[in-house]
């Protein structure tokens, strides 16, 4: 697909991933979670190994009961933690609070594509495996969310990691989007930053285009191979509406 005027080959219904597609989050999760590993009794990471692992165990336990908790509970055994998973995910989201409330922001570009794409009448829906509490925290108390591109305003959907039993790669997530809103996948358009959600919109058969994010760097050649399209950042997929 050819990305200039890629909004006439796209259907009525867009959708968007959240972190590291609408909003510069994914540095503040390695953030995070270089915070908890420091906790845990373990060394300074590089951010990039740190995240990696992070995206390769969430993608070993996507099928668990909880993929978050089997992270934070295969953390406290590379650490020698005495805690278990879900403590550990406890603490997780407690450190995180602060980064969520008033450090998270959209990305450049992203108010104003949420707001170009809602005046032309497009169905705009969130699909993201971040948890419907973080969620929540966007939409109610994130004043820069709130003040640009509030998301209850724009987004007729929002299905989050407790909408789905397997996490991305895995398609489930866009399958039941597409059965509860009685779309077809030709009738979507999906925006992500990840391969992981690249992976995930190409096995629901949804067009996908790839926001470039460089917390997915170590991986922008497969995501460049698999995506319909990339763009530089959501003020280049206006450019090119």
């Amino acid at each position: 697909m050819n990305k200039k005027g890629w909004l006439s080959q796209a259907g009525d219904t867009i959708i968007f991933d959240m972190d590291g597609t609408l909003i510069d989050s994914v540095g503040v999760w390695n953030d995070v979670d270089a915070a908890l590993i420091k906790e845990l009794g373990g060394p300074e990471e590089d951010p990039s190994f740190t995240q990696r692992r992070r995206d390769e165990l969430l993608t070993r336990f996507r099928a668990d009961d909880d993929p978050y908790v089997s992270y934070c509970g295969e953390l406290g055994k590379i650490y020698h933690s005495d805690k278990s998973g879900r403590d550990i995910m406890k603490r997780r989201y407690e450190i995180a609070q602060d980064f969520l409330v008033n450090r998270v922001d959209y990305k450049e570009g992203a108010p104003e594509l949420i707001k170009k794409l809602a005046s032309l009448g497009k169905t705009l829906v969130i699909s993201t495996t971040t948890k419907r509490a973080n969620m929540e925290v966007y939409r109610t108390k994130n004043r820069n969310i709130r003040e640009k591109a509030p998301v209850d305003k724009y987004f007729v959907k929002i299905y989050t990691r407790e909408d789905a039993e397997r996490i991305k790669p895995d398609p489930q997530i866009h399958e039941k989007l597409l059965a509860e809103m009685g779309k077809k996948p030709e009738d979507c358009f999906i925006f992500e930053d990840s391969l992981i959600g690249v992976r995930a919109a190409k096995a629901a058969g949804i067009p996908v285009a790839a926001i470039y994010d460089k917390y997915s760097d170590a991986e922008r050649e497969e995501i460049n191979a698999l995506a319909d399209m990339t763009f530089d950042s959501s003020a280049d997929v206006l450019k090119n509406m």
